[in-house]
């Protein structure tokens, strides 16, 4: 057998077995640096794009695009996906808020991004690969040397499944394929086996701007170009400070993450609810806010073990229901909201404080009344003010409305 069918002969059996092993996607394409990519990336670093996440700094990304320093002998790259869909919530799940009724159902329950319904997939899609690179080394009889990455590790993962053909770049920066849209987890697999490369995907979004016109906060600055400072799912999971007031209000009812943008996409039309069973259905459709209000970090733990939403901590996930209950109105969190007000870590009682400004009311403005009076930390005296004087401008308007 010579070099190229020999060649073709092991991608054929890479694909084959990368498929056995769960994966729903797969395309190869050469381990050479990817030079494009890293000018765009390092560009958006120094425009201050990326800020907020100190770990995507330009050593990581330079090291990333090169496939050869992160594997000496690198010849391809095994690109993978993992649909995550999970379909809609099954039956006894709660209702999530946009299927309507039951309203006191829904006041007080906030959105989680899909693929955070599940099982962490970082641990999902690495056994698969630990277990396809053990698969690939017994059959061909060589020890396969290899590295594997899921977005944790500086390899440039979009760009890998852009150039293998797995996809191509959605305006919203996703990767979109054609069979599963961009609901799928991206891997990659750097080996030193000598494989066949698939051609890139002939295809784009077209004139579609339609998840640039629905970002509430306006996180897509321009086709491809996301603003991560703005971004829901940024604010959510890795901000660890406080929430921008101004964005606040466009946050919405997310408490971790953000789908509006792969929601609207035409091209997830024809979703298909996953075979994994550890992204299948679960009981993190939607959470309940005032429940992770009151969490210990105990409950926490049982509650959100193994799953992606470890990542926000306990202090960022109630942050987050306290903006999140604040955009609801959601007038029986009024008596949580005041406890957290009263006891909890400045970070979550600023937000409180904030929400209950949004909510109004006189239990929520006795609230902060009483906790301006006993407040020493100055953030949190400032949200305080600030939430009293909204709801004395809002008490006025009122007024100004009746004697019109």
């Amino acid at each position: 057998m010579n070099g190229s069918a020999a060649r073709l002969g092991t991608t054929a059996l890479v694909k084959e077995r990368a498929l056995k092993a769960g994966f729903d996607l797969v395309r190869i394409t050469t381990a050479e640096d990817f030079l494009e990519d890293r000018e765009v990336a390092l560009r958006r670093i120094n425009e201050g794009l990326m800020d907020g996440l100190p770990w995507y700094n330009p050593s990581r990304v330079t090291r990333g695009a090169s496939p050869s320093q992160l594997l000496p002998n690198a010849r391809s790259i095994i690109c993978l996906a993992l649909n995550y869909f999970p379909g809609e919530p099954s039956a006894g799940e709660p209702v999530r808020p946009e299927d309507g009724p039951p309203a006191q159902v829904q006041a007080h329950m906030g959105k989680i991004a899909r693929y955070a319904w599940g099982r962490d997939y970082h641990r999902v899609m690495k056994r698969k690969m630990r277990d396809l690179v053990a698969d690939l080394s017994a059959l061909l009889e060589l020890e396969v040397s290899a590295r594997w990455y899921v977005d944790d590790g500086p390899m440039l993962d979009r760009a890998a499944a852009a150039r293998a053909g797995l996809g191509w770049f959605g305006k919203n920066s996703n990767i979109l394929t054609s069979e599963l849209g961009s609901w799928v987890f991206l891997g990659q697999v750097i080996t030193d086996l000598e494989l066949e490369p698939d051609p890139p995907v002939n295809k784009s979004c077209g004139s579609c701007v339609r998840c640039i016109d629905a970002c509430p906060t306006g996180a897509i600055v321009a086709p491809y170009v996301i603003d991560n400072t703005r971004c829901i799912s940024y604010q959510t999971i890795e901000n660890r400070g406080p929430v921008p007031i101004e964005l606040r209000p466009y946050m919405l009812d997310w408490v971790f993450g953000c789908d509006i943008c792969q929601e609207v996409c035409p091209v997830n039309r024809k979703e298909m609810p996953t075979r994994e069973p550890a992204f299948g259905q679960s009981n993190l459709s939607v959470a309940d806010l005032v429940e992770i209000l009151e969490m210990t970090d105990d409950r926490f733990l049982e509650r959100f073990a193994g799953t992606p939403i470890m990542r926000a901590t306990r202090v960022g996930l109630q942050r987050n229901a306290c903006v999140a209950l604040g955009n609801l109105k959601a007038v029986e969190s009024v008596p949580s909201l005041a406890r957290v007000l009263a006891k909890s870590g400045p970070l979550v009682r600023s937000h409180a404080a904030w929400a209950l400004g949004e909510i109004g009311g006189l239990a929520a403005t006795n609230a902060l009344k009483e906790a301006a009076i006993t407040e020493t930390d100055e953030d949190v005296l400032s949200e305080i003010r600030a939430a009293m004087k909204a709801l004395e401008l809002h008490s006025n308007k009122k007024v100004v409305g009746k004697l019109t």
